[in-house]
């Protein structure tokens, strides 16, 4: 087949956000489209009326555009081309590929994978089946045969204005010019029917390539709380679309070769679907979270606080001289953005940059050496340490160089802890130099005072 007449197609029901697993089949079509030159369809599929829904349809949409991840025809929605359907249906009939079939039972909502259901009908269109074998050249699988004498003659539509999944599947294929069958491997069981309605509609058989699921660690079927969540979710979290795109990419298929940072173009160029694994492919949120620390390390400054800024509180401001000295440590304490949430609240270990509350004295002495005397010596050296330092050079590194001689002399417990204290108000926090650096020279040496004072009152 010539490259360049590749298509391939993504096609999701509307019947639930997009989640991770659609959206790496999305990511796959796409990279082979692009790496031989054809295009991708996008289509809708949603002739399940009763679950199809408008908020799940723009989602799709929308996480699609913020995945990056383009198509170039569509979106194309079943439920305006049931005048399509109908015509093909008719030429099955008249062929003598269907019949109109006398239902006295119920019908069970076989020949479609979104309505299991039962309903009682007086007729439906069935699909004359011929018994035969079929065998179909899977890319990723090899060679794989069906005997379909147990689909029996399979319900293709209810009506002649009802088409159901299989005929519509096939059909769009058929008229949207598809060569690639780009799918989960949970889809190789629609194959035979699919495969038997081409050719009764004379339709030209795509590739098929059935990619791996995605498992859980214990290789189990994903579930949500596994990470079988809405591709919104994991951006409600804050993760940032690259990184999904390149976890997404690994998740079943590597290039051969021991990179595994990929920007989009990179992922096109290295893509093959012969390289696709046939196991599972396990899904682990440390790894999605390796790639999504990989890319906030990249962030420039701006676009670092631009993500962060709808998970800090009302008090913190990305614009203030505070939060710009702790972004550097920010960005190495966050695998997701969702994480600033918990450092800045009330117990967060970030949360002494609004203030360090009340807090006993008795928290200042260093547990081996519990003497609020020496303590307080040791704070108010500290203190003119620090004062003696420009403001201009008020950072992590030189805080510690003006510091670290005399902690070294004196016990570094017996030195640090007590500042780490004064200037945070918590056992868990940053490290004084970094937090000394954060706070500035003006609001450390205010916060020392205050714990001098304390230590005298308590030692008095």
């Amino acid at each position: 087949m010539n490259p360049e007449n590749i298509v391939t197609r993504f096609p999701p029901s509307p019947t639930g956000y997009l989640h991770i697993g659609r959206a790496r089949t999305a990511l796959f079509n796409y990279l082979y489209a692009k790496k031989n030159k054809g295009k991708m369809v996008f289509r809708i599929e949603d002739t399940d009326k009763e679950r199809s829904k408008k908020e799940y349809d723009e989602n799709i949409i929308e996480c699609l555009a913020w995945l990056k991840i383009g198509y170039d025809e569509g979106p194309f929605r079943q439920s305006e081309r049931g005048h399509i359907y109908k015509t093909y249906i008719q030429k099955l009939i008249d062929n003598g590929s269907a019949f109109i079939s006398k239902e006295e039972d119920n019908l069970e909502g076989e020949g479609s994978t979104n309505n299991p259901g039962k309903e009682k009908r007086k007729e439906v269109i069935r699909f004359k089946n011929p018994n035969k074998k079929i065998k179909f050249t899977d890319i990723i699988r090899g060679e794989i045969e069906f005997d379909t004498t147990d689909l029996g003659d399979f319900v293709i539509a209810k009506s002649l204005d009802e088409p159901l999944y299989h005929l519509t599947v096939v059909v769009d294929d058929h008229e949207m010019g598809i060569t690639h069958v780009i799918r989960g491997e949970d889809g190789i069981s629609n194959t035979p029917r699919q495969i038997l309605l081409q050719e009764g509609i004379g339709a030209q058989r795509p590739l098929y390539a059935h990619l791996p699921l995605i498992l859980a660690a214990d290789k189990s079927k994903l579930s949500g709380r596994h990470g079988a969540i809405a591709v919104t979710e994991y951006r409600n979290q804050g993760y940032l679309p690259e990184a999904i795109l390149n976890f997404l990419a690994l998740l079943g298929w590597n290039p051969g070769t021991d990179q595994e940072i990929f920007n989009m173009d990179e992922l096109v160029s290295a893509f093959d679907l012969e390289k696709v694994h046939k196991s599972g492919a396990i899904f682990n949120l440390e790894k999605l979270n390796w790639f999504n620390r990989h890319y906030i390390q990249k962030l420039s400054d701006t676009d670092f606080a631009d993500y962060a800024a709808s998970f800090l509180p009302e008090w913190m401001s990305t614009h203030s001289p505070l939060f710009l000295r702790a972004l550097p440590l920010l960005r190495e304490k966050i695998a997701k953005f969702a994480d600033l949430t918990a450092l800045f609240d009330g117990a967060g270990e970030m949360s002494f940059m609004k203030g360090t509350g009340d807090y006993p004295s008795t928290l200042l002495l260093w547990k081996k050496d519990p003497d609020p005397i020496k303590a307080r010596e040791h704070l108010t050296r500290a203190r003119n340490l620090l004062n003696d330092l420009n403001e201009n050079s008020f950072t992590p590194e030189e805080v510690k160089n003006t510091l670290w001689s005399y902690a070294e002399t004196h016990g570094k417990g017996d030195v640090l802890w007590p500042l780490r204290v004064a200037l945070t108000g918590k056992e868990k926090s940053p490290d004084p130099f970094a937090s000394a650096a954060i706070l500035g020279k003006k609001e450390s040496l205010e916060r020392v005072d205050k714990a001098i004072v304390s230590l005298t009152a308590s030692s008095s």
